[in-house]
C-alpha cells in the first residue's frame, strides 16, 4: 500500500511563508502531524536554510533539533546534489560534514537530486548519506525540454543503484507532469532501476492530484503531500484529498485525515485571511502556460515591477525558454531556474543578448556545475568564453580548512562551519546574532524592535505601491525612512565644472579626468558583502585594479563589480540597497597618475 510524506513543516519554514508562524506554532503543528501516520515528515531543505540565514533569528539546525525532540516520525531533508542547500557547489569534505551534521540533528531520510540531472554529482553526497546510516532517496527532476524527458530520466535511473540509492524519486517542480506521462515515467523508472519509486509533484487546477493518483496506479509507493491550505495556495498535492481518494480506490495510506484538518486549522489561525504569494492567479496562469515554477515567475514579476517594466513579463518568460535552449536544456529546479531567469531578465531589460553575463550563468556554460542534458550552443559558449576565460570562473570550492581560516574562529562547531561554507557573510552575521541572543536578554528586545520597524517599512512600501504617491518620508523616534517609487526620478543638484581647470594644482587631474564607473546590468546595488559588514569601499579610499567596489544582485544572484583602474574613490552615487539601471553612474574614481618613465 502507498505511504505519504508530509512537507508542511518545510513549506512553512521557507519563502513565501517563512516567519508567518511563530516557531512555537510550527512545533505544535509538527506534533499534530506526528500523530497522523506519515512515513516521513520532510522538515528542511535549501529554501529553509536560505530563509533562516537571511532572517537572522535562529539557525536552521536549531529548528531541526527542536522538531526532532518532539516527534517520533522519521524526519527528512531535500538536498541539491553538490549544492546541498545553497546556490553554489561545495567541496567534498563540506558535503560529508553537512550530511553528518544533518544525521546527528535527527534527519533520517535524505532526498537528493542534482539540478542538472547529472547523477554523477550525487556520488559524494550519496556515500556520505549511506555512511551516516541515512536513507538515500535519489531524485530525478522532470522538466520538459526539446524532446521530452522520459528516455533521458530512465537512462539516468539505471545508474542509481550503484550509487547506493534505496529509492528513486520523480520530482516535478514546474507542474508540467500530466497524468498519462506520470504513469509512463513511474513504470519505466521502476523497471529500469529495480528500486521503489516515490513521487514529488506540483500542479495547479488539480493536475498534481491527478498525476499523483496515476503515479500510484503505476506503482509509486511514496507520495509527497501537504495540508490543505498550503496545497491550495502553493499548488501542492493535498494530503487530505489524496488519502481519501486512495482509500476510496482500495489503496489506504494509513493517514488519519482528521489530524491533517487539525493542522490545517492551526495554520489558518495565522495565514487564513492573508493572500499568500507567489501563486496569485495571474502568476499561476503564466507559470502553467510556460511550464515554469510559480515562485520563479513571481520573482521575475517583482523584479520587473521594481524597474517599472511590469508589462514585459511575457517577453521575459519567452526569453527564459530561449536561454534554456542555448544552455543545453537544463531542468528548471533551483538554483538553475534562477540562473536562467536572471540571464533572461538582463537580456530584456538591457535590450541586448549576452552583453552582460551573470557569473553563475558563465559557470553553468563552462561546466562548473556538471553536464547539461544537451550540448551548449557553441555561439553562446564562445561569447561567454570571450567575456571571462574558463580559469577565471570555474574555481575549486573552498575546503573546510579554508572556511575555518576565513571565519577566524567564528565557527564553534561542524554545523556552523558548513553554514559559513555555503552562505558566507550572511551566515557569519546570523551566528553573531545567535551568540548575542544567548549572551544577553536585550538582544531579544532589539530583535522585536527591528521586527516592528520592518513591519512599518513594509506598510510604507505597500502604500507607495498601491497609490499614486511618488515618495513618502517619516521620522519617528530617531528613525527616518524614505520610500520612493522605482520609476520616480531623484532630482539632485548638478555641480558646474569646466573640462579643464587652469587653477588646478600641478599633478592633479581636472574633473574631466575622473573615471565614471557605470552599472553593467540591471539589479540592486549593495556596498557591503552582508548586513553589518564593512563597505567594500568608501569615498577617499584608494583602490587597485581588480578590487571589488560593490555587489549587484539580480534574482538572488550576486555579481561583483571590480575596479578597472587604480585610483581614489571620489564619489559614490547610489545608496545601499537601491535598484540601479543599466548604465547608471555608481562611482567616480580619480586615477592615480603613473610614475614618470625613467
Amino acid at each position: 500500500m502507498p505511504k505519504l510524506v508530509d512537507t508542511t513543516i518545510r513549506l512553512l519554514s521557507q519563502e513565501p511563508l517563512a516567519g508567518k508562524l511563530p516557531t512555537a506554532e510550527v512545533l505544535r503543528i509538527a506534533e499534530i502531524l506526528d500523530r497522523a501516520g506519515f512515513a516521513c515528515l520532510e522538515v528542511s531543505g535549501g529554501g529553509v536554510f536560505d530563509a533562516a540565514v537571511r532572517r537572522g533569528v535562529e539557525t536552521p539546525w536549531e529548528r531541526i533539533r527542536a522538531i526532532d525532540s518532539r516527534v517520533e516520525t522519521p524526519l527528512g531533508i531535500a538536498l541539491r546534489g553538490r549544492f546541498l542547500v545553497g546556490s553554489r557547489p561545495v567541496s567534498g569534505d563540506i558535503v560529508t560534514r553537512f550530511v553528518a551534521c544533518a544525521a546527528e540533528n535527527g534527519i533520517e531520510v535524505f532526498r537528493l537530486h542534482d539540478p542538472l540531472n547529472d547523477v554523477s554529482n550525487l556520488r559524494e553526497a550519496g556515500l556520505a548519506i549511506t555512511s551516516a546510516g541515512g536513507a538515500f532517496h535519489a531524485g530525478l527532476v522532470y522538466s520538459p525540454g526539446r524532446t521530452g524527458e522520459t528516455d533521458t530520466l530512465v537512462e539516468q535511473a539505471r545508474k542509481l543503484p550503484e550509487l547506493g540509492a534505496t529509492r528513486v524519486i520523480v520530482n516535478d517542480p514546474t507542474g508540467a507532469l500530466v497524468p498519462h506521462r506520470a504513469h509512463e515515467l513511474v513504470a519505466r523508472i521502476a523497471e529500469a532501476s529495480g528500486l521503489p519509486v516515490g513521487f514529488y509533484v506540483q500542479g495547479a487546477a488539480g493536475v498534481g492530484l491527478a498525476a499523483a493518483l496515476a503515479a500510484v496506479e503505476a506503482g509509486a509507493d511514496l507520495v509527497a503531500t501537504t495540508v490543505y491550505p498550503l496545497a491550495l495556495t502553493l499548488h501542492r498535492v493535498s494530503g487530505e484529498s489524496l488519502a481519501e481518494s486512495l482509500a476510496g480506490l482500495g489503496a489506504p495510506t494509513g493517514v488519519d485525515v482528521s489530524k491533517l484538518w487539525e493542522a490545517a486549522d492551526a495554520i489558518d489561525e495565522h495565514i487564513g485571511d492573508e493572500p499568500v504569494a507567489p501563486v496569485v492567479p495571474r502568476i499561476a496562469v503564466r507559470a502553467a502556460e510556460y511550464d515554469l515554477p510559480a515562485g520563479l515567475v513571481a520573482a521575475l514579476d517583482v523584479h520587473l515591477r521594481a524597474h517599472a517594466a511590469s508589462d514585459r513579463l511575457l517577453e521575459v518568460l519567452e526569453e527564459v525558454g530561449r536561454v534554456r535552449a542555448e544552455a543545453g536544456w537544463p531542468p528548471l529546479a533551483a538554483p538553475i531556474g534562477q540562473i536562467l531567469a536572471s540571464q533572461a531578465l538582463l537580456h530584456v531589460l538591457e535590450a541586448r543578448r549576452y552583453g552582460t553575463v551573470v557569473d553563475e550563468f558563465r559557470t553553468l556554460v563552462q561546466g562548473g556545475y556538471g553536464s547539461t542534458p544537451e550540448p551548449i550552443d557553441p555561439v553562446v559558449a564562445r561569447a561567454v568564453e570571450l567575456l571571462a576565460p574558463r580559469a577565471a570562473l570555474v574555481d575549486d570550492p573552498p575546503t573546510a580548512d579554508d572556511v575555518r581560516e576565513r571565519a577566524e574562529g567564528l565557527a564553534a562547531s561542524e554545523e556552523e562551519l558548513v553554514l559559513i561554507a555555503m552562505f558566507g557573510a550572511d551566515a557569519e552575521e546570523l551566528l553573531r546574532t545567535v551568540r548575542a541572543r544567548h549572551s544577553r536578554d536585550r538582544a531579544l528586545i532589539a530583535e522585536d524592535a527591528e521586527a516592528e520597524r520592518g513591519e512599518r517599512i513594509r506598510e510604507l512600501v505597500k502604500i507607495v505601491q498601491e497609490s499614486g504617491v511618488g515618495e513618502i518620508e517619516i521620522e519617528d523616534g530617531g528613525m527616518r525612512v524614505s520610500v520612493r517609487r522605482a520609476d520616480e526620478p531623484v532630482l539632485q543638484p548638478v555641480a558646474a565644472a569646466t573640462a579643464v581647470s587652469e587653477s588646478a594644482p600641478d599633478g592633479e587631474p581636472a574633473l574631466a579626468d575622473v573615471i565614471r564607473v557605470e552599472s553593467p546590468m540591471v539589479g540592486v546595488f549593495y556596498r557591503a558583502p552582508g548586513p553589518g559588514a564593512p563597505a567594500f569601499v568608501d569615498v577617499g579610499d584608494t583602490v587597485t585594479v581588480g578590487q571589488t567596489l560593490c555587489l549587484l544582485e539580480a534574482m538572488k544572484l550576486f555579481n561583483e563589480l571590480k575596479a578597472e583602474v587604480e585610483g581614489v574613490v571620489r564619489a559614490i552615487h547610489v545608496e545601499n540597497g537601491e535598484p540601479v539601471e543599466y548604465g547608471q553612474l555608481l562611482f567616480e574614481i580619480e586615477p592615480v597618475l603613473a610614475p614618470p618613465a625613467l
